[in-house]
């Protein structure tokens, strides 16, 4: 076995029962396959944007489509991220012929170093920058040694893992470079899966998307299935070309008088090479900022995917050293991150960069749902210091890398599948790409949604969804735990972020049963003790009678149903005098 943190016992449970309505029960029900039909289980990403994860399992040959992460909700605080809960996989490791990651995003690579030395290091195949993403993240868990891996070369390729399934593969145009397509051929039909994809029809480099090649995975004797992620499916229109994007940032960076700033994705690769291109046209020097930006750029550098004068790039701790109007900063923090360089900046808390009223400053990046207020306070901030601040409610500064509504449409018409099955989006998204898809004429009867554990079937008889799921829970990362924080843990620490906590220390005699002193209290988060002396005085009085009162037979007192009286009995007064809960932690010392 692997030395490594993520081989910790791993512990599970649900965050809020309501949330997984009828997967929560004692222990694990094992539902074995039949021989001779597929199984589509996604484990991750049919009700939340994030741990991406699918098991095709085709009697006994597992493939698994990329290891994503989940970002935390508001309502999970202290958690770093969420991966997928693979005990389906128990047992089954020695079944499991391959991993495919389509992209490097964190959503489809950042659960792999929890999930890989689980299942005991099956073999990955991607793309070169994919790959030099997941080693850089094994590093920083000293994992890369056990990797596994098959560098991907061309979109031609094609491969057999394990009896039952052939791997073929497609470009896709997404935000990130080297994003590919699978194809999964087996027995019973062949699967199409663009990972996160969009159109792209004028794109500044490479070739138009088109995917009416795919239409040919579709016969009479194979049937294929297109699982089509649908997070646009609610946006009219097509996505934005990447040209008319480039167009737009060279005519603002032409224009600018002074300094410009420009904030985008790290994993926006070509973006950045782009905006390279054109300060280097212009006569300006780029200077990088942001951990991952770096280090995304010297890959993609090191592999040999960017190419410029090297004499363009400066550090962003010499660009006092050149006019403003010489300088064009691109940084991390466009979501509105907390201590990301954007954020920094417009707090004045960056070494280098003051905003300046000459300053322009470009968000070329969307809104990452969940992030709008946030990303609406560092415009303000922003707004307020007097920058030209350009984004996209303005121009056309981005380009999505999620298709919309007649992407969706144009895709259906080219791949022609049997079978239709939204993924990676919230369930209402989901629903919302089988009504695009309606509209646009597909049978409805052929379209299909699987929940987070479903278990799609398709055999001789066609494809349907099976009556049974493996039960599917959260398992969370936070810091060196794995799958140890629990509902339990989160509703203290939400209660704690609510209503703050309040702590009572009595010092009782073990002979007499009394209070020794008068009870002391620590209040964090819940009220202010120097103007609140009334109600403090009133609950060391009630805690002196529930002492009292409890230890008045001289038998042996029961310390631990002492301290459950004083917390039932002084939440409740405190409720009633401030209508809050704080977390109550009763301590009694035996003297």
């Amino acid at each position: 076995m692997v030395p490594t943190r993520t081989h910790r016992t791993i512990r599970k449970r649900s965050l809020k029962p309501e949330r997984e309505k009828g997967r929560i029960s004692v222990g694990f029900k094992k539902i074995e396959p039949k021989n001779d039909e597929l199984r589509i289980i996604p484990l991750g990403g049919q009700e939340e944007v994030g741990r991406n994860m699918t098991i095709f399992e085709y009697n006994d040959d597992i493939v698994i489509l990329d290891m994503g992460l989940q970002f935390p909700e508001e309502d999970m605080p202290g958690i770093d991220y969420i991966i997928p809960d693979v005990r389906y996989l128990e047992g089954k490791e020695k079944n499991i012929r391959g991993v495919i990651l389509s992209h490097g995003h964190l959503d489809h690579i950042g659960a792999v170093p929890h999930i890989l030395p689980k299942l005991g290091w099956p073999p990955v195949y991607a793309s070169r920058l994919t790959l030099f993403l997941l080693r850089r993240r094994l590093e920083e868990s000293n994992l890369a040694q056990y990797l596994v891996s098959h560098e991907i070369n061309s979109a031609d390729e094609e491969f057999t893992l394990g009896d039952y399934f052939k791997v073929a593969l497609f470009e896709v145009t997404h935000s990130i470079m080297d994003a590919l397509g699978i194809i999964l051929q087996t027995p019973q039909g062949n699967i199409i899966h663009p990972g996160d994809w969009r159109y792209d029809t004028t794109p500044v480099n490479g070739k138009p998307t088109d995917f009416s090649h795919l239409a040919r995975w579709n016969t009479q004797e194979k049937p294929s299935i297109l699982m089509m992620e649908s997070l646009g499916s609610t946006k009219e229109g097509s996505q934005l070309s990447e040209s008319e994007v480039y167009k737009n940032i060279k005519k603002i960076i032409e224009a600018a008088p002074a300094r410009i700033i420009i904030a985008t994705f790290s994993s926006m690769v070509e973006r950045v090479s782009q905006i390279i291109s054109i300060a280097e046209g212009l006569g300006k020097k780029v200077a990088l900022d942001g951990y991952s930006m770096k280090m995304n750029i010297e890959i993609a550098k090191k592999i040999g995917y960017l190419k410029f004068n090297p004499n363009v790039m400066i550090d962003i701790k010499n660009i006092h050293d050149y006019p403003p109007n010489k300088i064009v900063a691109v940084v991390t923090g466009a979501q509105g991150e907390d201590r990301a360089v954007l954020m920094r900046i417009a707090n004045g808390d960056h070494r280098q960069i003051r905003v300046e009223k000459s300053d322009t400053i470009i968000f070329s990046s969307s809104v990452i749902p969940g992030n709008e207020r946030t990303i609406q306070r560092l415009k303000d901030n922003l707004y307020r210091q007097g920058a030209n601040v350009i984004h996209k409610e303005i121009m056309d500064v981005h380009s999505g890398g999620h298709a919309l509504i007649e992407d969706i449409k144009l895709l259906i018409r080219q791949v022609k599948p049997k079978y239709l099955l939204p993924v990676y989006a919230n369930h209402y998204l989901l629903c919302e790409g089988s009504k695009v898809a309606e509209s646009d004429g597909f049978p409805k009867e052929n379209i299909f949604i699987l929940d987070n554990g479903s278990i799609g079937i398709l055999n001789q008889n066609g494809f349907h969804i099976s009556q049974e799921k493996t039960q599917i829970q959260y398992v969370f990362v936070d810091g060196l735990g794995i799958g140890d924080i629990g509902n339990v843990v989160l509703r203290d620490r939400q209660v704690l972020a609510q209503d703050g906590m309040f702590v009572i220390v009595t010092t009782v005699d073990s002979r007499t049963g009394r209070v020794r002193t008068s009870p002391d209290i620590i209040s964090r988060g819940f009220v202010y003790l120097r103007e609140n002396t009334e109600l403090l005085g009133e609950v060391r009085k009630r805690v002196r009678a529930i002492v009292e009162r409890k230890t008045a037979n001289r038998g042996p007192i029961n310390w631990i149903y002492l301290k459950d009286e004083i917390k039932e009995k002084i939440g409740s007064f405190l409720f009633q005098k401030t209508e809050r809960r704080p977390m109550i932690l009763p301590v009694v010392i035996e003297v």
